[in-house]
């Protein structure tokens, strides 16, 4: 939550900057920019957590852009997904157009030609996914010598997922000599210990535990039988009238979503890896305007979409690993907006609930339409140990002999 007696003065930002911020109208820092920009600009390594939604994109392009005002060097962005990559460049514009300083996205979907052209451009900041990045290294079209400030947006991503091989050939490129930041909403243990690898005295900074939900977003969660899903989120949609965000495990599953919804007479657009870089931008835009009042997307969407008013996140599918829950709900309730995050589950999903749970520290309310039969969550199958066996006198369960 932003604090009024915060203020982007004191924080150590040049003149120049603080005067564009003003003309944007930014004129109170998020908890994360106001203790992570002061560190970064003395050049310290930082480990940055906070909720989704909370500013991280400026927290380390203040520091970044101020630091490349003063020098000759580059600095270098590595973000998990092309949107996000996008996201970052359009924030990072606002800033940068000051001190004619060019940047360049470096992303697939898109001519590898077009991205060679602005590379002869000399962009002093280079925004890229790593499976692309790679790509131009490998084939001597771009050189990493000159890097001071690394980040890695997203980085439990990165390094989490099979993304971390790719991640250290990057890193044994660019210099020692550097200061590097990773920002992200979760941070596991495992992945901290990977990214100080990394880093030198690398400074925590932590602004929500690890797993902490955006504190604006309520929950709620359905159980019905499978059948019974298609059916409930048709009278979910009935009950709300603004933008919808609608998380899908599987692409298919995505595709087959949407065309319902779109024979239910909703407008609604689709992202997910199966759609162009074209189409998933236009499908974005439409749906920041208004032309589409819901998006289905798989979770290639719960990161880098920055888009204000969501009015709520359904979760037809809950995502494979609990974090993504945290970075999907993330989507609405930004920018101190309250917002609404349903998920629909099966009976048999209790682990997976529980698992949520656990993470966010927060018990999620369980509740039920009047037109859709309740369901209740399997109970755990008892297991039987063979010290169990043994205290039973030899006797095996239910009275059942072994034939």
């Amino acid at each position: 939550m932003e604090n009024p007696s915060l203020s982007f003065y004191g924080l150590g930002i040049a003149p120049k900057i603080l005067e564009i911020l003003a003309n944007l109208k930014f004129q109170i820092p998020t908890p994360i920019q106001h203790k992570a920009i002061p560190l970064a600009i003395e050049g310290k390594d930082i480990i940055g957590i906070a909720q989704t939604g909370t500013g991280k994109t400026m927290a380390f392009a203040i520091p970044m852009i101020q630091h490349l005002a003063q020098t000759k060097s580059r600095g270098l962005i590595i973000v998990p997904t092309r949107e996000l990559a996008v996201q970052v460049q359009e924030s990072m514009s606002k800033i940068v157009q000051g001190f004619g300083i060019r940047s360049v996205v470096l992303i697939g979907g898109e001519s590898m030609h077009t991205q060679i052209q602005a590379l002869k451009r000399s962009p002093r900041i280079i925004i890229a996914t790593p499976g692309r990045l790679l790509d131009f290294l490998r084939q001597k079209q771009l050189h990493l010598k000159d890097i001071d400030v690394l980040v890695l947006d997203e980085a439990d991503r990165m390094l989490d997922m099979g993304f971390a091989p790719d991640i250290e050939q990057i890193i044994k490129m660019v210099p020692a000599q550097r200061q590097t930041l990773f920002f992200s909403a979760t941070m596991p243990p495992e992945i901290m210990k990977m990214a100080s690898r990394y880093m030198k005295l690398p400074v925590n900074v932590e602004i929500a535990p690890h797993g902490t939900s955006a504190e604006h977003v309520t929950h709620e969660v359905f159980i019905v039988h499978k059948d019974m899903k298609r059916t409930l989120l048709g009278k979910l949609l009935k009950q709300f009238r603004g933008s919808i965000l609608l998380f899908c495990r599987t692409k298919m599953g995505a595709r087959k979503i949407a065309r319902q919804l779109r024979d239910w007479g909703h407008n609604s657009a689709e992202i997910h890896s199966d759609r162009s870089l074209a189409q998933r931008r236009q499908a974005l835009e439409g749906f920041k305007t208004g032309r589409f009042r819901i998006l289905v997307a798989t979770d290639i969407a719960s990161r880098g979409i920055d888009v204000k008013g969501i009015e709520l996140v359904i979760n037809y599918d809950l995502p494979d690993q609990a974090e993504n829950y945290v970075h999907r709900i993330g989507r609405t309730g930004r920018a101190g907006l309250a917002g609404h995050a349903i998920s629909i589950v099966t009976p048999e999903q209790r682990n997976d609930i529980g698992n949520i749970e656990r993470l966010i520290k927060i018990v999620l309310p369980i509740s039920q339409h009047p037109e859709i039969p309740q369901m209740e969550f399997e109970k755990p199958q008892r297991v039987f140990s063979a010290q169990s066996f043994r205290s039973r006198g030899g006797r095996r369960p239910f009275g059942r002999r072994r034939r």
